[in-house]
């Protein structure tokens, strides 16, 4: 059985998280011969020394004998860690700046707590309509409502509920009244028992990110703007928007993930940062929402109370549908009849498109199929339902993570820079605040020291691999590699755990 709070878009819990296995450490292994005829399936760290990765000169050979395994020690080595790392040395600026790429949850906590902090912040967003990221709402008018991501969240943790209080007293959010459950196919509905609290923001929870930097004094926000460079320079970090520069920074933030992460940090200078970034696996979900002129038909146990929304089994096309009026409006009467329609992962992955550019024809697919999959769960006839009065489909291509390192974030000294996220810590939209105030913490301890002992500053998660970058780094110069046999490490609480990548 499902429970009320474990679904990524929709609240606190991640219900897809992969559990993590750990095992005991493998010993180091030292080859003394960088001519060994052996080969590496998983090297834990490449050379960044061009002198040392030139390799030997260049043999007659018109076709070189390949390993076995597809790839030499040398070569493999080369390709992990092509990136030269950033070292900044110059002093920080006595008003140190720092910008920030993601106005999310994760974005917007880092950018207050940073505040709180005596530190400003720029918080750049690709946002049209507004802040929020996965806090998304469309508005089509003033009746016609979509929360088409996050649809609640819950609180466990006791610096979050403080949060929440604050902002329940500001009037930005309130606990949500409805009825949510579990949806069979078929029509068999399994209402839920007292739970944790559920909270929904006040018109849609996009108002919350629009709300929380209302009363900001140290916080820039520039939107919609899409960063696509970061660049050191002279001590600071150069940001730029398609060759407009956008900026000087004293440290930066990554405050999202996926693919336009990835795209920034593939040459910025932050090899170690980017090798955690990647590790990231996300997978991806369809968001159908539909406006109906008419209630719909719901079963007979979802009838007569105050029905919010369900996770559904059993149906591949969608895994939970919500009703926006009813949740917004405290309303199931009075129309048009909102709802959001979330897809499965494994249907998402099948129909994956470019997010950007989506074919008229996947969109139109996309949504046949997941209205056929709301009559099978409804338990009504296919094609019975009534023809909605408003459709949109958007692909979430970055929606799940399906794993997740355990920390709070991760922060570079070297470079001066780090990444927030609520995949750091499971995947929620409370996991997403606590990321943020963590980095923001860190970075302006960071910032106040002078950034002198940066060691001192590292994450366990960066710690390791710079400590195994300089072995490395030296062995290699004496004609040895470090490698971990068949593994590659990363750092969880207590303990070293496995990683696929």
């Amino acid at each position: 059985m499902h429970t009320a709070c474990n679904h990524h878009l929709l609240s606190s819990t991640f219900i897809l998280q992969i559990p993590n296995k750990f095992t005991k450490h493998h010993s180091v292994t030292v080859f003394t011969s960088p001519t060994t005829n052996g080969n590496i399936l998983n090297p834990i760290l490449g050379c960044s020394k061009k002198s040392s990765i030139d390799g030997p000169k260049k043999t007659t050979r018109k076709t070189p004998r390949r390993s076995s395994y597809g790839s030499s020690r040398k070569s493999v080595l080369r390709k992990t860690f092509k990136q030269e790392q950033v070292t900044f040395t110059a002093p920080i600026s006595e008003d140190p700046v720092v910008a920030i790429i993601g106005g999310g949850m994760s974005g917007l906590l880092c950018a207050l707590q940073l505040e709180k902090r005596g530190v400003r912040s720029t918080v750049f967003d690709t946002g049209i309509h507004g802040l929020g990221g996965r806090m998304g709402t469309r508005t089509v008018d003033p009746s016609m409502i979509f929360d088409h991501a996050a649809q609640f969240f819950t609180v466990s943790n006791p610096l979050f509920s403080e949060l929440v209080d604050d902002w329940s007293h500001k009037g930005y959010v309130r606990e949500s009244v409805g009825v949510i459950g579990e949806l069979e196919a078929g029509g068999d509905f399994f209402p839920f028992p007292s739970s944790p609290p559920r909270y929904i923001a006040i018109n849609g929870m996009r108002t919350l990110a629009d709300s929380l930097l209302s009363q900001s004094s140290m916080v820039n926000v520039v939107r919609p703007c899409w960063i696509s460079s970061i660049e050191p320079f002279n001590g600071m970090w150069h940001l730029s928007e398609n060759g407009k520069h956008r900026g000087e920074f004293d440290a930066i933030v990554i405050a999202h993930n996926g693919k336009c992460a990835n795209r920034l940090l593939s040459t910025s200078g932050l090899p170690l940062i980017a090798r955690q970034m990647k590790r990231l696996d996300l997978s991806s979900i369809w968001a159908l929402l539909a406006a109906f002129e008419e209630p719909l038909p719901l079963p007979p146990k979802a009838a007569g109370i105050p029905f919010e929304g369900a996770f559904v089994k059993g149906i591949d096309s969608i895994s939970w549908i919500g009703n926006n009026t009813q949740k917004l409006f405290n309303s199931q009467n009075e129309g048009p009849h909102c709802w959001t329609i979330f897809s499965t992962s494994s249907f998402g992955k099948r129909h994956k498109v470019p997010q950007e550019n989506i074919p008229n024809a996947t969109a139109e697919k996309v949504k046949g199929l997941m209205l056929a999959g709301v009559e099978n769960a409804l338990g009504v006839p296919i094609g019975s339902l009534k023809k909605p009065i408003y459709t949109r489909v958007q692909l979430w291509g970055a929606a799940l993570p399906t794993n997740s390192p355990g920390i709070p974030c991760i922060f570079d000294p070297l470079g001066r820079a780090g990444i927030c996220g609520d995949w750091l810590l499971g995947s929620s939209l409370e996991a997403a605040a606590l990321s943020g105030i963590s980095l923001a913490n860190h970075t302006a301890d960071y910032l106040k020291s002078g950034g002198s002992r940066p060691d001192e500053f590292a994450n366990p998660i960066i710690r390791i691999y710079m400590r195994l970058k300089f072995n490395l780094e030296f062995n290699y110069s004496h004609g040895q590699y470090i490698i971990f046999p068949c593994t590659i490490w990363s750092y969880c609480p207590g303990n070293l755990k496995r990683d696929s990548s």
